[in-house]
């Protein structure tokens, strides 16, 4: 039995010992290969939560980061919005001299219960409290902006007190001319993705936790007139009978496990990326209705974005970036009655774990962050291809590129194993001719 005992020490000791020999931290002025290409990144700038001894002077020791998601940046205010899932917090910097304006907390208490218009979410029920719903703390995931950068959302993966995420969980409206939140919103459990139509009058949140979609209407100025106009199942609504006092794995047990969420530049479909199985759904914006699926691409899509009359997905589990047509696509869509099979797709291979990808002003590039590899991809759209790679601190999540394309900020939210706790600026050079 000792023996057994030993064994079993030694063998977590060399696993804790090998998880953290994967663990990656790279340089201030840390390049991407090859130099000899028409993109070069360069790690310029760090916040960071791992290293109070710093060798550099952009590389900053920052408390507020704590497992940072996402990231958003506002280039008309010269700010940029790092939101930290487990710190429950959003850090709001200077895009121009990488200064700290303030932080923002997603806590709530009796002291700010002004924020909560209502409690309730459609028919959905709180299993885990009784009382004192709209107290907890918020653990901010993904996010965007609408009304021109005025307003800019946040959805929170669960309220703290709801440890398996089967209540209605909430996303906060910030003000981001004050960077104060000014109104908070239930949700169905578990919100992940949320979009803005292009016309600034839908705002789309997408629940990994049971199957669901919300539609808001937002097209009103005044964030107190905003309002919930549908929660549209996709395929079958997950009851969610789990016993409260059970652990339980929500990252696994998420049916359709929703995600990437884009809507279609003629603001007519929502195309939400079904991470568990192998389609996209497809929602009729205006008849607030699910259509059906489109199969053909990969598995185990995880964000999607459309750009430059195209669309882009990223493949989380085998690493790919695939595109196709957007008119095709769409086209498709009107054609087909049923379930149905797409497959003009082009693929890029950037490495296991595709996570965020984002689209330079041009479109001519689409950039991924590449969580299990730890690198940054660069695909050129034009015929698919990479051509350049950065390494990054593991692991690369969440990123967000400026309005320029000169910067690039990836957040590396990490693993039980180590990583995380950092956000990496890449300062961003293009050539429109390769170099010798």
């Amino acid at each position: 039995m000792r023996k057994t005992i030993i064994l079993k020490v030694i063998f977590l000791c060399l696993s804790v010992m090998l998880s953290h020999a994967q663990v990656t931290r790279i340089d201030i002025g840390t390049t991407s290969q090859p130099l000899n290409t028409e993109v070069i990144l360069t790690l310029a700038q760090r916040f960071q939560h791992y290293n109070r001894n710093t060798k550099h002077e952009n590389d900053k020791f920052d408390t507020t980061i704590h497992s940072p998601k996402s990231v958003n940046i506002l280039d008309s205010c010269d700010k940029f919005y790092i939101h930290s899932l487990e710190g429950c917090r959003t850090s709001v910097y200077r895009l121009s001299d990488y200064s700290l304006i303030t932080t923002i907390n997603h806590t709530f208490d009796s002291t700010n219960q002004h924020l909560f218009s209502e409690t309730n979410y459609f028919d959905y029920q709180y299993r885990t409290k009784q009382i004192n719903l709209n107290h907890f703390s918020g653990k901010p995931v993904e996010s965007c902006f609408s009304h021109n950068g005025r307003y800019l959302w946040v959805t929170y993966y669960r309220r703290t007190y709801d440890l398996n995420a089967i209540d209605p969980s909430a996303v906060c409206i910030i003000d981001t001319n004050a960077d104060t939140i000014v109104r908070v919103m239930p949700t169905a459990p578990l919100p992940k993705m949320i979009s803005c139509s292009p016309d600034n009058r839908t705002i789309a949140i997408t629940h990994w936790g049971d199957n669901t979609i919300a539609l808001i209407d937002i097209s009103s100025e005044n964030p107190l007139e905003f309002r919930y106009i549908e929660n549209i199942a996709i395929d079958n609504r997950l009851s969610l009978n789990f016993n409260e006092k059970d652990t339980i794995d929500r990252d696994k047990n998420c049916g359709n496990c929703l995600r990437g969420t884009v809507f279609t530049t003629d603001n007519k479909y929502l195309l939400v990326g079904k991470m568990g199985s192998n389609s996209i759904a497809i929602v009729d914006v205006d008849d607030r209705k699910y259509l059906g699926s489109i199969f053909g691409m990969k598995t185990n899509m995880r964000h999607l974005i459309i750009s430059n009359d195209h669309l882009f997905l990223s493949i989380n589990s085998s690493g790919f970036v695939q595109k196709a047509d957007l008119e095709d696509f769409i086209s498709h869509i009107k054609n087909e009655k049923r379930i149905r099979s797409y497959q003009k797709w082009q693929s890029a291979y950037v490495g296991e774990g595709a996570r965020t990808i984002v689209a330079d002003p041009t479109g001519r590039y689409i950039i991924a962050a590449v969580n299990n590899k730890s690198i940054i991809a660069v695909v050129r759209t034009s015929d698919m291809k990479v051509i350049a790679q950065c390494s990054a601190d593991s692991y690369p999540v969440g990123m967000d590129i400026s309005s320029d394309g000169k910067k690039l900020i990836v957040t590396s939210q990490g693993k039980s194993g180590g990583g995380g706790n950092s956000v990496m600026i890449y300062d961003i050079q293009y050539s429109s001719k390769k170099k010798k």
